[in-house]
């Protein structure tokens, strides 16, 4: 997994989101380019659709959506990855591998692109981090801890 280099991070704050404080909904859409290696994330009250529906958005389908959840009085940060279904490029396997390989770096990404909430509010460090595997697959299809966002990077 390669470094973030917060040169090629580019954020935008959509839906009069506060930059400061953890309103919900606040959901995150994370694009990149595989030509230049910019990264996207937009944060908002919800996904940028407009961000990810191009074809060749929609054929690739490695975008990374996420979101803050609040259960009970703590938080929960829940990341959505589509490894198979649909149409999409690549087998399940693969796509579940990548994936897996580049989540540290979209941690490190909502972390670095979000870092003013994460100052004003440093007690969501505590936070879990919920990963959705989504497959048609049954054996990609699951849900996992990925610990808390204090521990970033992680796996």
């Amino acid at each position: 997994m390669s470094d973030l280099n917060p040169e090629k991070l580019h954020v935008v704050y959509k839906d009069s989101v506060d930059p400061y404080k953890l309103t919900m909904p606040r959901k995150y859409t994370l694009t990149h380019s595989d030509s230049t290696g910019d990264l996207f994330l937009t944060i908002g009250a919800d996904y940028d659709y407009e961000q990810i529906s191009s074809r060749y958005t929609r054929f690739m389908r490695d975008e990374v959506l996420a979101e803050w959840q609040q259960k009970n009085k703590n938080y929960e940060l829940h990341l959505l990855m589509h490894v198979s279904g649909g149409f999409c490029f690549g087998w399940a396997g693969l796509r579940d591998r990548i994936f897996r390989h580049h989540l540290p770096l979209v941690l490190q990404v909502i972390r670095e692109g979000d870092k003013n909430l994460f100052e004003k509010m440093p007690e969501i460090k505590d936070s879990e981090i919920l990963v959705h595997f989504q497959s048609n697959r049954n054996k990609y299809d699951k849900i996992e801890n990925c610990g808390k966002v204090e521990e970033i990077p992680c796996l």
